[in-house]
């Protein structure tokens, strides 16, 4: 890989981790209304799961397209990191079962 491909390679992965990021936004803006529709109570729970999904992502998303702006060879995605959003995620969707 040549030098000047880090580049075009940290902005495909920061915009890629964005939109991922946007659409679990926007899926939590539509939780949140079917909570407030349905008198709160359990149906909050998916919210702060999903909420808190969202968060991570932007947080894991800024890190990598860091990590991979830094001039060198690009670290691998750190595994804390990785399994931190697979388990917000997991979390979420059985929370979102759970309160069906």
């Amino acid at each position: 890989m040549k030098s000047g491909d880090h580049g075009a390679q940290a902005e495909r992965t920061g915009l890629a981790w964005r939109r991922t990021a946007l659409a679990a936004t926007a899926c939590t803006l539509l939780l949140l209304h079917t909570a407030a529709r349905r008198g709160w109570g359990t149906t909050v729970i998916p919210v702060a799961f999903a909420g808190a999904m969202v968060i991570t992502l932007v947080a894991v998303g800024s890190i990598r397209e860091r990590a991979l702006r830094r001039p060198g060879t690009p670290k691998p995605l750190n595994p804390i990191l990785a399994v931190t959003t697979v388990t917000l995620v997991v979390a979420t969707a059985v929370s979102l079962v759970a309160v069906r």
